[in-house]
């Protein structure tokens, strides 16, 4: 797992994120990702939710995910975060934009619907399930293909309301063509020219929060 990351007071971070991998795992496209927004000035925090472990089809990513459980997922997502939410010196820290990719979105969104400081949540190729009592005012960016095996239309239509009627703001981009985890070059599900645009949004996305 990363180090948590170290504020500089001379320049201060536009925002402080955690990003979650995919069922595929900590792979390269994750560590650039994170990079990328650093190159922003963002802090980037990306845990191994795996164990090291990295997968190069999303049959045994998923077969990986089954055998760990979900709860247990969501467990070590918890426990991976629990620092940059921890008071330093009696001051609380600013608040977390939660993020990830399909699966670390749905861990994402979980962690970000209960944490009544979250900042923002940046959602990149997956959802989860939101509860009929969930109240948050968190800004939310979806980026998902379209259409998508994982995402199906009727799921998203249903997502959207409901996040809506749970009172967070949220921005829906689809991209038409694209493969499911399209921002990942190793992966054959990659789209250059929606990954591009999925980052220019998502980068404007972080600084309007800050503003």
């Amino acid at each position: 797992m990363e180090a948590r990351p170290r504020p500089s007071p001379k320049d201060p971070p536009v925002a402080q994120i955690v990003l979650f991998h995919s069922a595929y795992g900590l792979r390269p496209a994750v560590h650039a990702a994170a990079e990328r927004l650093r190159a922003a000035g963002h802090q980037v925090l990306a845990p191994d939710l795996y164990d090291g472990r990295v997968f190069d089809t999303v049959e045994e990513g998923m077969a990986y995910q089954d055998e760990v459980t979900t709860d247990e997922l969501l467990r070590r997502a918890v426990t991976s975060v629990v620092p940059l939410l921890t008071p330093v010196d009696g001051v609380a820290p600013e608040g977390v934009v939660y993020a990830g990719f399909s699966l670390g979105g749905a861990l994402a969104q979980n962690l970000a619907l209960a944490d009544e400081r979250a900042r923002g949540l940046l959602l990149l190729h997956g959802t989860s399930d939101i509860r009929d009592d969930a109240a948050t005012s968190v800004p939310v960016q979806l980026h998902v293909a379209e259409p998508d095996p994982f995402e199906p239309e009727d799921w998203l239509n249903a997502w959207y309301l409901r996040m809506l009627k749970a009172g967070a703001e949220v921005e829906v981009h689809r991209y038409r063509g694209a493969g499911h985890v399209f921002t990942d070059p190793e992966l054959p599900d990659y789209d250059a020219e929606a990954a591009e645009q999925t980052w220019a949004a998502a980068l404007a996305f972080l600084t309007e929060l800050d503003g």
